[in-house]
């Protein structure tokens, strides 16, 4: 199980997967106060919100690259034939990317909210959510890019699947940000997310075995 989250982490380095999300992260900050102005306190209201939307969209980048590739190469072939089951193979690829997905994102939320002139409270509630909530989000893309794996179109078809079940960590993400809301939105959020980092090594896994056959 270590040896495979490490293989992870060794992928998602190497082949630069786990820049380009924050890469793009970055670019939406960057871009969103050209759109509303240099208007302080309405990149203030605005900002956090923007934010947990480009933590949504980036999350969608890695679909293609988590199964697929290893479905092809017979790599999960080879793992069923030493007795690992899918199930143990996809929760290593879970805990695997979200150490290379969620992390590096909180850290890059820091440059984003000065971008954003988000205040310090705002920032420590935003940096909360992302690590409560992105654990949800590699659930999430785990589990479309193992249903989607070996079909035409992915990046469309994971967006139409995964977009709408992101939106209760969106709307809670972005609720958690807003001043009095910390609590009922924290424990939703929370519950969200583990929901799906609870549902993700058995969909995942039976998606795995039901491409196998």
């Amino acid at each position: 199980m270590i040896a495979l989250v490490l293989r992870e982490l060794r992928l998602a380095a190497t082949g630069g997967h786990a820049l380009l999300p924050l890469v793009f992260f970055l670019l939406v900050a960057t871009l969103f106060p050209f759109a509303v102005g240099p208007d302080a306190p309405l990149l203030a209201r605005t900002g956090g919100g923007a934010l947990w939307m480009a933590a949504l969209l980036a999350a969608l980048l890695p679909v293609e690259r988590l199964v697929e590739p290893d479905q092809v190469s017979g790599v999960l072939d080879q793992l069923a034939v030493r007795g690992m089951s899918d199930e143990a193979v996809a929760l290593a690829k879970l805990i695997g990317h979200w150490l290379s997905f969620g992390p590096p994102l909180m850290l890059a939320a820091i440059p984003a909210a000065a971008l954003m002139k988000l205040p310090a409270g705002v920032v420590v509630r935003l940096e909360l959510g992302l690590l409560v909530g992105t654990p949800g989000l590699a659930a999430l893309t785990l589990m479309v890019g193992a249903l989607t794996a070996g079909l035409r179109s992915t990046g469309a078809l994971a967006g139409l699947l995964m977009l709408p079940l992101a939106v209760p960590l969106l709307i809670f993400g972005a609720s958690l940000i807003e001043r009095g809301n910390d609590a009922s939105a924290l424990k939703l959020l929370a519950a969200v997310s583990l929901l799906l980092v609870a549902l993700a090594p058995f969909v995942a896994g039976a998606a795995i075995r039901a491409g196998r056959d």
